[in-house]
């Protein structure tokens, strides 16, 4: 089969397009032919950061990367039932770990996928792994209906599935984006918008029950400040908080955590249920075919993505 293989860390020049041999499946898991790969921040920051690389992989060269798969079962381990062959599934691949879903196949356990909705296509389902499961990791549980929720960059992968997951939940939303992308954030549901580049959110934002931060730094101290005293912060890039937000954080009475989104089935299967609903829309940016891996990673990490990056076998 052919995979996307990283010789070693850096940049996007570093891929190559390989024959490897097909990986063996174990019991719990199926083989799935891949038709779509979502493609996220932590892609590029795995790549190119070297501690990374050896954290999750040990040692290298020759690594696959990727987590996020949508495709076809072909095969199915000796202790499965929950899947057959035929199904469309889609999932995150064991993440934080080896997903290897830079592949045409993966093996995958399939306590961590869900089957595809017939109305939805492997690309809009691929789109629906990572970035989807963050937001509802983060957000169910704990937005309960009538709570104020300020999402910070609504426009992007995670974001713009954080708006329509608390809005699901009750919730109302506050979020930030460019002027440009106000009307593709207030379509998700959002009720407020603020235009991170023309209005600082600090000033116009206050008594909100539950933060969700995508960037931590400055903007997390600033959402300290906006959020109601016994509120919750929720951060996603690190939990390596800064002593001065720590200390806001406990003077104000806050709930300040990280989160780490986890590979799940039951969620898979909750935001399967939410696709085939029309609860939940992914939207797709752009769609690279799997020869322009590289170029995929340089779209996402622009910065300037609205909504996820696919890139389609």
């Amino acid at each position: 089969m052919k995979a996307i293989v990283l010789e070693r860390p850096g940049g996007v020049g570093n891929f190559s397009i390989e024959d490897i041999p097909m990986p063996e499946l174990r019991g719990e898991e199926v083989l799935v032919k891949v038709k779509a790969i979502s493609i996220n921040p932590v892609d590029y920051k795995v790549r190119s950061i070297e501690a990374a690389l050896k954290g999750i992989y040990g040692d290298y060269p020759r690594i696959i990367l990727g987590w996020d798969i949508a495709g076809e079962v072909i095969e199915t381990g000796e202790g499965v039932t929950s899947l057959k062959k035929g199904d469309r599934v889609f999932g995150m691949v064991n993440f934080p770990g080896k997903g290897d879903a830079y592949a045409e196949y993966v093996a995958a356990p399939a306590d961590q996928l869900a089957v595809i909705p017939e109305t939805i296509s492997f690309e809009a389902a691929a789109a629906t792994t990572l970035a989807a499961l963050t937001a509802l990791q983060v957000l169910a549980g704990r937005v309960q209906a009538g709570d104020r929720v300020l999402i910070h960059a609504g426009s992007g992968g995670v974001g713009h599935f954080a708006i329509q997951i608390a809005k699901s939940l009750g919730a109302y939303v506050i979020t930030t984006s460019s002027a440009k992308n106000k009307d593709f954030v207030l379509a998700l549901g959002a009720d407020e918008h603020i235009d991170y580049r023309a209005q600082a959110f600090e000033e116009v934002v206050s008594d909100v029950d539950f933060v969700f931060d995508m960037f931590n730094g400055e903007i997390l101290y600033k959402s300290l400040q906006v959020a109601k005293v016994g509120g919750t912060v929720f951060s996603i890039p690190t939990a390596d908080f800064s002593e001065a937000a720590v200390a806001l954080a406990q003077e104000r009475q806050l709930d300040l955590s990280f989160h780490m989104v986890q590979s799940s089935g039951q969620n898979m299967n909750q935001l399967s249920t939410m696709l085939a609903k029309g609860e939940l829309q992914p939207h797709i940016s752009r769609i690279f075919p799997f020869e322009e891996m590289g170029l995929a990673h340089q779209q996402q990490e622009s910065g300037r993505t609205v909504g996820k990056i696919i890139v389609r076998l």
